[in-house]
């Protein structure tokens, strides 16, 4: 009998100028980009965490620590990689991703099939296997006030 587990990925980063955005490990023309560490893609990050969770691997900060210069302005997708070559040494392997970015602007329904094209392809998976969605916070808080952009993320693997 195969074993599946899931897992739930969350993460927020804060709008600022003078950083390009990155999104789904697509660079979209904005006039902020999200600060971290790395490129700071919280979509990405929400699928590394809920990947990572499902297989009770901790989450992104310790695998990919961001006091390490290895990982300063790495692309994310980079780290989805190695997430992934993670979980298939440890006996898994991702089935499926489902996720959310919650953002006031911009627009990305444009970039949704760029982005499920991306993380399919870092994850080994068919792109129907990925869904990216995104919605507003209808102009409330942090991300209603433009400061922010969250996503959240679940994901299935099973045993390999």
């Amino acid at each position: 009998m195969t074993r599946f587990r899931i897992g739930e990925g969350y993460d927020v980063h804060r709008l600022v100028v003078g950083r390009p955005l990155f999104l789904g490990g697509v660079q979209i023309a904005f006039s902020k980009g999200l600060e971290g560490h790395s490129d700071a893609d919280v979509l990405i990050h929400a699928i590394c965490d809920a990947l990572l969770g499902a297989a009770a691997l901790g989450d992104i900060g310790i695998h990919f620590p961001n006091d390490s210069a290895v990982y300063k302005n790495i692309s994310s997708i980079k780290l989805l990689n190695q997430v992934c070559e993670t979980l298939e040494g440890t006996g898994w392997r991702p089935v499926n991703i489902d996720s959310t970015l919650v953002l006031e602007a911009p627009r990305v329904a444009e970039y949704s099939y760029q982005m499920r094209r991306n993380i399919a392809a870092a994850l080994k998976l068919d792109i129907t296997d990925v869904s990216v969605k995104a919605t507003t916070s209808e102009g409330m808080g942090f991300i209603g006030n433009g400061e922010g952009i969250a996503a959240r993320a679940v994901a299935m693997i099973s045993a390999v």
